[in-house]
């Protein structure tokens, strides 16, 4: 899995962070139709679409999925570890192809807050 490609402003923003620099572990995918599909597109869409997902679900790419309540599009969470590889893999489903869905991409880590529960890192805070 490759590594996503950080600017020196993103750098230099977690350097100065209070907390540990931690690697990108799941990439939530926010998905929305970029216009509603007509009725056609849904019959001769849809019924690929469905498969393909289910696929990369049982290949461990996409760990867990959801409908937005809004019904603007799915939520997945991806076994990932950066946005290219996501929007790679989400670019070739059907809908993507028909250029239907679009995706925001956020980048999630390990909660890095804990690591002052470690008592090393008390030992370090109180020095």
């Amino acid at each position: 899995m490759g590594q996503s490609r950080e600017t020196a402003a993103e750098i230099t923003k977690k350097s100065k962070s209070p907390f540990p620099v931690v690697p990108t572990t799941k990439i939530l995918a926010l998905g929305r139709f970029t216009c509603p599909p007509t009725p056609e597109q849904v019959k001769t869409i849809f019924p690929k679409e469905v498969p393909a997902t289910l696929r990369l679900y049982l290949a461990g790419k996409i760990d867990q999925w959801w409908l937005r309540q809004d019904q603007k599009g799915p939520v997945f969470l991806m076994s990932e570890t950066s946005v290219e590889e996501a929007r790679a893999i989400l670019e070739k489903l059907p809908l993507g192809q028909a250029k239907l869905m679009e995706f925001e991409y956020v980048e999630l880590s390990p909660l890095t807050p804990l690591h002052l529960l470690l008592p090393e890192s008390r030992a370090n805070a109180n020095t």
